[in-house]
């Protein structure tokens, strides 16, 4: 049986940023589950009408489809319970917490910091619907938009729970990473993939535990194609 990951690529088919399906890659990485990452891009609505959806992650395992990145790490601990991503109901409430707290607190510093990068990092094809549709979000053109001062002050502030995590213990989820650990993780697989913007001090105790992430799953993170290693494509 081969499983399938829809999986966004940029600039070239292997660069893949999306932050939700990082997130995917890993847990099924911490199942030890092999996948077909399927590169995908933004205009390619047509590719996943088998899935009635218009945007990725897509899993395709057997005659399951499954789509949106905790959706999939649900369905994962149903299909496959050995090493469980999120838990019992009390510890998937708390992965629920930091799924919100990485898309509403991380993620729009961390594109306010990298959006010009990001748009150099997505298919010339893809960048016309790109930023109009961010534009139409923002409410601004992206180079308004765009300021990388403020981005990194409210990343340093909304990092601050992190820290103090961190502090305590070497994973979002204790001794060993889980869930909690991805679902954060991938959205700063996101910025990495796509700029080289410094958003975490070496100092950090969230840099430590980036360094840690990186090498998981046989240096999953650590191994990915970045936009500076596609010629030409970094500015």
């Amino acid at each position: 049986m081969t499983r399938v990951l829809y999986d966004l690529c940029g600039i070239d088919e292997g660069l893949r940023f999306s932050p939700y399906c990082w997130r995917v890659r890993y847990a099924l990485a911490h199942k030890g589950l092999e996948v077909e990452a399927r590169p995908w891009r933004f205009t390619d609505k047509q590719a996943l009408a088998f899935a009635d959806h218009d945007k990725v992650p897509v899993l395709v395992d057997g005659d399951e489809v499954i789509t949106d990145s905790y959706e999939i790490l649900r369905y994962l601990d149903r299909a496959y319970p050995d090493a469980p991503l999120l838990g019992d109901a009390v510890a998937e409430g708390r992965a629920r917490f930091l799924k919100h707290y990485a898309e509403r607190a991380l993620q729009p510093a961390m594109m306010r910091t990298i959006i010009m990068d990001l748009l150099n990092a997505v298919h010339p094809d893809d960048r016309d619907y790109f930023r109009e549709s961010r534009e139409k979000r923002f409410g601004r053109t992206l180079e308004e938009f765009h300021s990388p001062a403020k981005g990194l002050s409210q990343l340093d502030a909304a990092l601050e729970p992190l820290r103090g995590r961190l502090k305590e213990a070497d994973y979002i989820d204790g001794a060993s990473p889980a869930a909690g650990d991805y679902l954060v993780f991938g959205s700063f697989m996101w910025a990495r993939t796509v700029s080289s913007a410094d958003l975490v001090s070496n100092a950090d105790p969230v840099h430590a535990w980036l360094e840690r992430m990186l090498d998981l799953h046989g240096g999953l993170g650590r191994h990915a194609m970045r936009i500076t290693d596609v010629e030409g494509a970094y500015r």
